[in-house]
Order: C-alpha cells, then structure tokens, then sequence
C-alpha cells in the first residue's frame, strides 16, 4: 500500500502564458540621453543606482517609442541589476510600452469617478471612430488607444492623458472632435491640466 497520489498518465503541466517580449534592434543611449542619464542617476546613492529604474526606462521610451528587451538589458547593465528586474517594472506600470505605438497614446480613465461621468462612452466614440479596440493602433499609425486607471483629476472627468498632456472633462460627444483636433493642431488640442491653467493666470 503506497500513500503516494498515482500519477494519471495522460497528466497535463502547466505552461506559462507570459509572451517574451521582442528583443528589438541593438539599444544604446544618444550622447544627449547618456548625458540626461548620467544627471539622473548621481542623485542617488552608490548603492542604489537601481532606484533610477523608472527615468531610465523614460529615457529609452522617449528615444525609440517603446522598450524592447535589448534596451531592459541595456538599462540593467547601467544600472547593475538583472534584466528580469527591469522587465518587472516594465510590465508593472502601464506607461511603458513593449511594443510599437502610434504618435498620440490616448490614455482613458476607467476609475469610477471617470466612468460614471461617461469614459466608456469615450472610449467607445474613440475606437470607433479609428476602427480599433483598446489595446490597438489604427492602420495610419497615428493614435493607440489604451484604458488605464486613475488619472489623478476625479473633479474634473472624464480626463485622458494623451503621452504626457493633458485633457480633462471630455464628453463622449466631443471624442471624436479631440481625434480632429489631434490630427490638425498636436497636443495644442488639449485643454491642459486645469491646475496648472489656473496657476497660470495668477
């Protein structure tokens, strides 16, 4: 007699669902984004050359559109950790990007501050109107559309971030007017973050 489970020979194993992300071309830092990084990272100490994670993969954003692992292992050989530890912040925080975008990232607000006045409504003018679903880039490259938590302006929803601008109180009715806007004026479409409007006619 054998306390051991019998193994059913027709057993399946688990296979991991996570997908690899693509290694891109070979990654290096301009001179002017070596220069920005070197300004960084002394602000911290020796000793935690890692807490400059977070503005070193911004600067490889910024360089190249998105993060491939080329570039999670060149920003892990800067900073003297492991690719798998850039990688986990990579995949944690929705603002990076591992595969190409398109020129306006258009960020909605889902929180429920932003749904009830209408964001899914947003979204849904919005990826209509380009034919795409959440999570995708319409054929001209020009916009991806990406539904992502709290924006930090509750008061003034439904609110996108479109790349680092801003636009607050943006009715479903007016979504697809914004995209015009895009196309034709850039990020001067925006109405810019309501606080620092303000702060500015002071």
């Amino acid at each position: 007699m054998s306390f051991h489970p019998k193994m059913a020979y027709d057993a399946s194993f688990h296979k991991s669902g996570r997908t690899l992300t693509e290694a891109g071309e070979p990654f290096a830092y301009t001179p002017e984004n070596t220069a920005r990084f070197e300004s960084i990272v002394v602000r911290y100490p020796a000793d935690r050359r890692r807490s400059a994670v977070l503005p070193a993969l911004y600067l490889v954003q910024y360089q190249q559109g998105h993060v491939t692992a080329n570039a999670m292992r060149y920003v892990a050989d800067l900073l003297g950790i492991t690719a798998a530890d850039v990688e986990d912040v990579v995949s944690y925080y929705t603002m990076f990007h591992t595969k190409p975008v398109g020129t306006f990232v258009i960020n909605v607000c889902r929180t429920l501050p932003c749904a009830l006045n209408g964001a899914e409504r947003v979204t849904e003018e919005i990826c209509g109107k380009l034919g795409i679903k959440p999570g995708e880039t319409d054929p001209s490259g020009t916009f991806t559309v990406v539904e992502v938590e709290c924006l930090g302006a509750c008061d003034r929803a439904p609110v996108v971030m479109v790349n680092d601008a801003w636009h607050e109180c943006l009715s479903p009715e007016d979504a697809s007017k914004l995209l015009d806007d895009l196309r034709a004026r850039g990020e001067a479409a925006l109405s810019g973050c309501h606080h620092v409007v303000e702060s500015r006619r002071l």
